[in-house]
């Protein structure tokens, strides 16, 4: 009775530090750009996220028996309502893997869900994603094929990847439990396990309102978050990586082959503007943009990949019928590329801001970023008040 008990208090804990997170505008740090009502991919109407988040044991790694801390994190683009979406994607540097992309180039449509694990268990993912549809008849034609995206970075440092504890059930979990609104961030899903630029990394989304002649549009950026350099790292133009530089540093052996910066950034893109898929791939490769602006440099070791989509236009596909669509203007677009930058730079420090002080396999361990000096030094360089 006393473990139930204990497991039930766990739970309520856990729910209660998620609602209570703060994220990086709440505790000062400035940003550019409007934001949506939940400063999240989720604003794009439409747009679902879901978490399967596996965390367990400490101490000593056991190949296959833990520590565990990955994950699954799951984007649905209309959400379990199976019409493709205008796509593409871009790659700043090619050190990780994205499956699926090279029917995305070829057909510019995007037909499935996006799912972000860790390197290790992107095959596992992919093959569930297959079962997942037939279970749920996502696909309604009786002969049908697809290639299921799914994107990954290395969690190794902390979670024990070669015991491939993500299963097919920790996929399904992601997708049924997908939702609209508010989101978790930092330690969930996919990004349990990550280490950004010097401290720990995660889960983070943001978005941007922006107005085009008379008509709104959203953008909503989702990362998995785990790049980068401690000493390039940069908030605000300030380094804070300079200032913190003899601080709260990683505690882990590092193989012979590590160099500071190793590691890699998924980003999603979504938004309601009517782009087609030339423009997306505009949209996807403004992403690194945003990622320079708190210290990534695109390192030979990082995978750094990203995709866009679109969510207007939902007729467009078809597979016997002709269609109409409608397109922005490419003179027009300028303002969501700058969405795009600015919400990449902010959904990064959210998942940092979000993330708490992990310790995985072999007691090494990933420090939360410390909110209050952070703050401190912003005031120091006059960014804040």
């Amino acid at each position: 009775m006393k473990i139930i008990l204990f497991f039930i208090v766990s739970l309520l804990s856990q729910s209660f530090s998620y609602a209570q997170k703060p994220r990086a505008r709440e505790i000062g740090i400035p940003f550019e750009g409007t934001t949506g009502k939940f400063n999240a991919i989720t604003d794009v109407k439409g747009v679902e996220v879901g978490y399967s988040t596996i965390i367990s044991g400490q101490g000593k790694n056991i190949r296959g028996k833990g520590p565990i801390r990955t994950g699954v994190t799951a984007i649905l683009p209309r959400g379990r309502n199976n019409k493709p979406v205008f796509a593409n994607w871009y790659s700043l540097n090619g050190n990780g893997e994205m499956t699926g992309t090279t029917w995305i180039t070829e057909s510019g449509f995007l037909e499935g869900p996006i799912m972000i694990t860790n390197t290790n268990s992107v095959g596992v993912v992919r093959d569930a994603v297959l079962k997942w549809y037939v279970k749920t008849g996502w696909y309604k034609e009786d002969f049908w094929y697809t290639y299921p995206v799914v994107a990954e970075t290395y969690d190794g440092f902390l979670n024990d990847i070669y015991g491939f504890h993500v299963e097919e059930k920790h996929v399904f979990e992601a997708l049924n439990i997908a939702k609209s609104g508010v989101i978790q961030e930092g330690n969930v899903g996919g990004g349990t396990g990550m280490m950004c630029l010097g401290f720990k990394g995660g889960t983070g989304s943001s978005s941007r309102i922006v107005k085009i002649k008379d008509s709104t549009y959203t953008v909503g950026v989702l990362v998995q978050s785990n790049f980068g350099g401690k000493k390039n790292f940069t908030i605000a133009g300030v380094s804070i990586g300079q200032e913190l530089k003899d601080t709260l540093n990683y505690e882990f052996k590092a193989p012979p082959s590590y160099q500071p910066g190793d590691g890699s950034i998924i980003v999603v893109v979504a938004t309601d503007a009517p782009l087609l898929p030339h423009q997306l791939k505009r949209i996807s490769a403004r992403v690194p943009i945003g990622i320079g602006k708190v210290g990534g440099r695109g390192e030979n070791g990082s995978g750094d990949i990203f995709i866009a989509f679109s969510t207007a236009n939902p007729a467009a596909f078809q597979r016997e019928n002709f269609t109409k669509v409608d397109q922005l203007p490419n003179d027009l677009i300028n303002p969501l590329f700058e969405a795009t930058v600015q919400a990449t730079e902010e959904a990064i420090i959210n998942a940092m801001v979000a993330a708490e002080t992990m310790e995985g396999i072999n007691g090494n361990k990933a420090y939360a970023l410390p909110h209050k000096t952070v703050i401190d030094v912003l005031k120091k360089y006059n960014r804040v008040k």
